[in-house]
């Protein structure tokens, strides 16, 4: 039974530095200040605070973490390329074979291109898409994150006053009204509708940009298909936003997962193995805006960083890949993951707590509502001071989350999946009672 040490004054002491010296401060698993904490090690699939708790980990960096904390392949391979140097702007031998090994296993990938984060990846998506189709309209779905670039940061999850479609609404202060000017916002799941908007503006199109599963709602039958149709037709370029889904819901990503090939993707986190990676993966045709030619020409797009394709995380992602390729670490994710994913569940139903589990079994959530949940509208209707109030009765019982996902690794074990489901009965148990007592 996990019983939750008090803070530690050195803990205190760096959590008031952090309020100091940070905009801020140190980011905090919850919503609770009481639960602020500051993390010493990661090993495996938990997370040891500065006070010497442990935690079983389904934040796990928010996603990077596939194969759990400070993966000895990973540890071991990064340790190795140190004696090497770790940053050479120029091509290292692991960057070239990270590159094959993306487009051997990624379907829609004829070239590659490296980032150093997933915002920089769907960045440079939209960038590529911008150059090829000579548009500058975008278009996105509301409730779908690509990042913190201006043309992302547009009608995400953030978005608490959402705009009649297509318009779109900034969720930060400091976005240009001129590339707010330049983004369309569909609904998720919804193809009659999207359609419409995409028909209406096809001439000033750039490029469609999805998170195949949105957030944790998985697309309905269909949809992703259908959105591979209209675009196909039009000649617009599909974008799809894989950074999370990448490798985590199949070693092909969720294009494999969904049997559904965009134009270009954009990846990273799952196979980064918490060092700094994203991967821009494309039709060459697509891809060939960034080449040498069209540098040449003047019509070139430059994806240019001085970290992009840097030894350390190369080495990193190709010490991931071999795991990933492992027989029967799929299996074993997906199993624990459902799991998990019943347990829950069951555990809101037995208590008569109004929830649904969404997602797939490596990246999901409980959201707690009676309703459906099939886009970001559906999500808005969610009890969100229930959500919060349950992540934080869970972290005082020994299990983080993020604040819309547990994320589930490849190392965590039936054992942890059998406590976390009895953490989250102990507090559901509290959450029934806290209910009937308001």
């Amino acid at each position: 039974m996990f019983e939750r040490k008090p803070r530690s004054e050195y803990e205190a002491a760096l959590l008031d530095k952090g309020k100091r010296f940070m905009p801020s401060g140190p980011r905090n698993p919850t919503r609770s200040p009481d639960q602020a904490m500051i993390v010493k090690r990661g090993r495996g699939s938990r997370l040891e605070d500065c006070s010497g708790n442990t935690y079983i980990d389904y934040l796990l960096g928010s996603g990077p973490m596939l194969l759990g904390h400070s993966h000895p392949a990973v540890v071991s391979a990064v340790r190795e390329i140190l004696e090497d140097g770790n940053a050479y702007l120029l091509a290292g031998e692991a960057c070239i074979e990270l590159a094959e090994a993306m487009v051997d296993a990624i379907p829609c990938a004829d070239k590659v291109y490296f980032q150093s984060t997933g915002s920089e990846a769907t960045f440079f998506a939209l960038r590529l898409a911008r150059a090829f189709r000579k548009r500058d309209k975008i278009l996105k779905f509301e409730g779908g994150y690509h990042g913190m670039h201006d043309y992302a940061l547009v009608s995400t999850q953030w978005t608490y006053a959402p705009a009649d479609f297509p318009t779109p609404v900034a969720n930060s202060a400091g976005i240009p009204a001129s590339v707010l000017g330049e983004v369309l916002v569909a609904p998720f799941n919804d193809i009659d509708t999207t359609a419409k908007i995409v028909e209406s503006h096809a001439d000033e199109l750039a490029g469609v940009i999805v998170e195949p599963m949105q957030r944790t709602i998985p697309p309905r039958d269909g949809f992703l298909s259908d959105l591979r149709e209209l675009t196909q037709r039009l000649g617009i370029p599909l974008v799809f936003d894989e950074v999370v889904t990448g490798f985590r819901l199949a070693y092909g990503g969720a294009q494999e997962y969904y049997d559904v090939q965009p134009d270009i993707c954009a990846l990273g986190k799952s196979i980064s193995g918490g060092h700094p990676i994203g991967v821009l993966a494309g039709r060459a045709d697509i891809m060939d805006c960034a080449g040498p030619a069209k540098l040449m020409s003047g019509e070139g797009v430059l994806l240019s960083g001085t970290y992009s394709g840097n030894p350390v995380s190369a080495v990193a992602a190709l010490a991931a890949m071999r795991e990933l390729r492992k027989p029967g670490v799929y299996d074993g994710l997906f199993e624990r993951g459902r799991r998990l994913m019943e347990g829950l569940a069951a555990l809101a139903s037995e208590f008569e707590i109004p929830a649904i589990v969404s997602g797939e079994p490596p990246a999901f959530d409980l959201w707690f509502t009676e309703g459906d949940l099939a886009n970001f509208r559906d999500m808005l209707r969610c009890d969100g001071k229930t959500q919060a109030r349950f992540a934080q009765l869970l972290m005082d019982r020994g299990v983080v989350k993020a604040h819309e996902k547990f994320f589930v690794s490849i190392v965590h074990s039936d054992q942890d999946i059998d406590d976390t489901i009895a953490a989250a009965r102990s507090a559901m148990e509290q959450l029934s009672s806290e209910r009937a007592s308001t």
